[in-house]
């Protein structure tokens, strides 16, 4: 099963509602997750470590200037490329070097990037976290947003554990280990679950007059 379809997003809902009465809740509160897909491959990983702490806005003019001077994005033109003709478009040091891992672990095989959709959540969440740079959060959004694994679910995310924390009606946001221990009921919808805790997110802070 890919997400890859407003139709399947709400086989996965209904899913959740079935076997957690607390996502059942926010859905029927109002918490509908938009389907948000991006493109999949290099361009779409090295996309979201460009946007990484980041105005959306600034994201978007550094990665506009980077695809105008790499159209297509290859990932040998990114190994291929001088540390100035990176830095021109706005990149820090940490995230060429991280660019260039991601390249290189392409090109060399250790990420197989194409075949990474029809690989079990967990084992391709351990392919991308094994190149320098790719964190279990960035493993995860580029699971769950370019190739649409319905189970990848990012538990290291700020909002995501503060919508659980009230949803739950916890003392505090949990930590990574205990959120994926609440995350287990959600099988194999955890990306699903993470959409409605987004949108839940979204909507308490509406609430609040904060801008998200």
């Amino acid at each position: 099963m890919v997400l890859n379809s407003e139709a399947v997003l709400r086989q996965g809902a209904r899913a959740l509602a079935r076997r957690d009465p607390v996502m059942k809740r926010l859905i029927a509160q109002g918490a509908q997750p938009p389907l948000r897909k991006r493109d999949p491959g290099f361009a779409g990983l090295a996309r979201i470590i460009v946007s990484q702490q980041l105005s959306t806005a600034s994201a978007g003019a550094i990665w506009a200037r980077l695809e105008s001077r790499f159209p297509g994005m290859a990932p040998h033109d990114i190994a291929a490329a001088s540390d100035d003709d990176l830095r021109a478009p706005g990149l820090s040091a940490a995230k060429i070097r991280t660019l260039r891992a991601i390249a290189a672990a392409i090109e060399d095989g250790s990420l197989p990037i194409e075949r990474l959709h029809a690989i079990a959540a967990d084992e391709a969440h351990g392919l991308l976290t094994a190149v320098t740079g790719i964190g279990p959060w960035t493993a995860d959004i580029y699971l769950l947003f370019c190739l649409g694994h319905p189970d990848a679910f990012p538990a290291g995310d700020l909002a995501l554990q503060e919508a659980v924390r009230i949803a739950y009606g916890l003392d505090a946001r949990p930590k990574v280990k205990d959120f994926l221990a609440i995350a287990e009921q959600w099988r194999p919808w955890r990306g699903v679950a993470a959409k409605v805790l987004w949108a839940y997110y979204r909507m308490i802070k509406q609430r609040e007059g904060v801008p998200t």
